[in-house]
């Protein structure tokens, strides 16, 4: 997904974010915000993903799972 469209309909998405990455607290969506930068951090943190492999699932993340 488009880094612009993420941060700009972030409400819309979050919870096809929530749906796909279940590990990702109310908290950390609160935080993320729609923040790319701030999403690769939490999904690393989460998931032990590198920052290259979380880049690449938010850029291939469909929000209407």
């Amino acid at each position: 997904m488009n880094k612009d469209i993420f941060e700009g309909k972030w409400e819309q998405v979050k919870g096809g974010v929530q749906k796909k990455w279940g590990k990702l607290t109310n908290d950390d969506l609160d935080v993320i915000k729609g923040n790319t930068k701030i999403m690769v951090g939490k999904l690393q943190e989460r998931y032990g993903m590198t920052v290259e492999d979380a880049e690449k699932a938010i850029e291939k993340f469909d929000y209407k799972l």
